[in-house]
């Protein structure tokens, strides 16, 4: 038996033979020295990868539904990104290969994405090369890896966006790669799946070729390669056992998240777009505790206009109905590079112009925005709340926008609501100013990734740090509870949207704290009302 170890991004086990995905060699086609000709064929293979792209995309909503389909969609717009072709067009009258300009240029895109202070646009990058790729194989006559028939755990270096919407869903026991990240497409994939699945693992490939069974232990992220009697029989309990207590979950739907001792949470979900709020209320999810509004504004040359925010904003309200919709304004800055917005290059963009500054600095990005929210607003129980406030006065000037974009909105004799404004907690800054920053919020909202990043000041996308990336330090932890007080003596609510949302280790702490919402990945909704339902606190 040979054992190590990974990272799990979804629990349970998973025991059969494994298929090692090893993808095809590419050979480096030199230029036939003609850019013309050369354009010729890029535009040509373009045309193809969006043909084979389209046609993924309708599989992908069939098979896994328009939240993971939009993955393709994403590629989609790439292939018409300006910067992009300009980009291959140039070297390509530089004298590149076509295929060759296709592929180095969108690596440098990648690698943008890939420095980005933001966990889902840092797997972003993903899909960039993905798409680069295929316009490389359609030049290079590549074709694509065959699985065996049956059931298997796929053990890969890596697999890209559309490999991942490709594979037989329904035969995929686990994943195992040795790259990737929580964030990755492998890791989403896995959690729609629900099935075992471990990144950034130290299975050799060869080990996963050569042996007769592969285990993998979600839980503990362990692969077991010919696992001998004793730890077969030990994961076949623990098998079992996972299973039952799946379907023990579904005795949690359609209950109240309320504890033994009477505290009532509000268990409600992450979204990015309408699609995701459709898999919200299939989770049971009792509202949205965050809408991050900037995947409205990525894949585009253009900024959204107001009618295109308000239709999106409008279309999650109607879905959701009475259930409460907690909307973020624009998170993006310098790290997200969105072109048409004229952002310059700053070498400490997670400290540099995002969220909230961007907005107050850039008035015709945030004039539409709040607009459309309170267009909306009349469809539905919508809130809002702004990243990265680190000052009073900050949150002040954004809610005397609102005021006057509202008040222009009434004067036009559009129909709004009254939206909550709340903050996003997420500075040290912020927690710190709890006190004063709840006599001008509705609520607050904790996002714990970005906080624990700027406490500890640890980079959370850089893996060499990860020992030193503590979401349990007493530092952080302290700054949650004086968040939660200061809440609770205003007299406003407050709530987890970071991934210590969903953490079962935490909930009776979120609990004892006094937060009244916990905001998570659809899937672990059930999970955690039964935490909330058996705690005694």
């Amino acid at each position: 038996m040979i054992q190590g170890y990974g990272l799990p991004v979804f629990p349970g086990v998973a025991i059969g033979s494994s298929v090692v995905y090893r993808k095809a060699q590419r050979s480096l086609p030199v230029s036939c020295g003609e850019p013309a000709v050369e354009q010729a064929k890029f535009d040509a293979a373009r045309e193809t990868a969006r043909e084979q792209l389209t046609a993924l995309f309708e599989k992908a909503k069939v098979d896994i539904g328009e939240e993971q389909a939009a993955i393709m969609e994403v590629q989609l717009l790439m292939l018409e990104d300006l910067d992009y072709l300009d980009a291959v067009a140039a070297a390509i009258q530089g004298g590149e290969a076509a295929a060759i300009a296709a592929l180095d240029c969108g690596e440098e895109f990648a690698q943008v994405f890939a420095a980005m202070d933001d966990e889902y646009m840092n797997a972003r990058s993903a899909d960039i090369r993905d798409m680069s790729h295929r316009i490389y194989d359609i030049l290079c006559g590549n074709t694509g890896f065959q699985l065996p028939e049956g059931s298997f755990l796929l053990v890969a270096e890596d697999l890209a966006p559309s490999e991942t919407i490709q594979l037989p869903r329904e035969r995929i026991l686990a994943f195992v790669t040795r790259q990737g990240s929580s964030s990755s497409h492998t890791a989403i994939l896995a959690r729609t799946l629900n099935i075992p699945s471990l990144v950034q693992s130290d299975i050799p490939l060869d080990v996963a070729e050569d042996c007769q069974v592969l285990a993998v232990d979600g839980f503990t992220g362990t692969w077991y390669a010919d696992p001998d009697e004793e730890t077969m029989k030990l994961l076949l309990e623990k098998q079992a056992q996972a299973a039952a207590s799946r379907q023990a979950l579904e005795a949690y739907r359609g209950k109240e998240s309320i504890s033994k001792s009477g505290k009532k949470v509000l268990l409600c979900a992450n979204i990015g777009c309408a699609e995701d709020a459709v898999a919200a209320i299939a989770a049971d999810a009792e509202g949205v505790g965050l809408m991050r509004s900037e995947f409205l504004y990525l894949g585009r040359d253009t900024l959204p206009t107001e009618d295109e925010l308000f239709e999106a904003y409008k279309k999650v309200a109607e879905i959701m109905g009475h259930r409460p919709v907690v909307i973020r304004t624009l998170d993006i800055g310098a790290d997200k590079q969105v072109s048409y917005m004229g952002l310059e290059q700053e070498e400490n963009p997670a400290l540099g112009l995002r969220g909230l500054r961007i907005c107050l600095t850039r008035e015709e990005i945030f004039r539409p925005q709040l607009r459309a929210i309170y267009r909306a607003s009349a469809y539905g129980n919508l809130s809002m709340m702004f990243p990265m406030v680190a000052s009073v006065w900050e949150l002040k000037a954004a809610k005397a926008l609102c005021a006057r974009y509202r008040a222009e909105l009434e004067a036009e004799g559009v129909a709004t609501k009254d939206v909550p404004i709340g903050v996003m907690v997420e500075t040290p800054a912020a927690a710190v100013l709890a006190e004063e920053l709840a006599k001008e919020a509705a609520f607050f909202s904790v996002g714990t990734n970005d906080l624990t990043q700027y406490t500890l000041a640890v980079d959370r996308q850089n893996a060499k740090l990860g020992q030193f990336y503590d979401p349990y330090h007493p530092a952080l932890l302290a700054l949650l509870g004086h968040i939660a007080k200061a809440a609770n003596d205003a007299g406003i609510w407050a709530g987890i949207c970071g991934e210590l949302g969903a953490d079962p280790k935490m909930t009776e702490t979120f609990l004892k704290m006094g937060y009244t919402e916990l905001s998570m990945a659809p899937g672990r909704i059930l999970e955690a009302r039964k935490l909330v339902c058996e705690s005694e606190v």
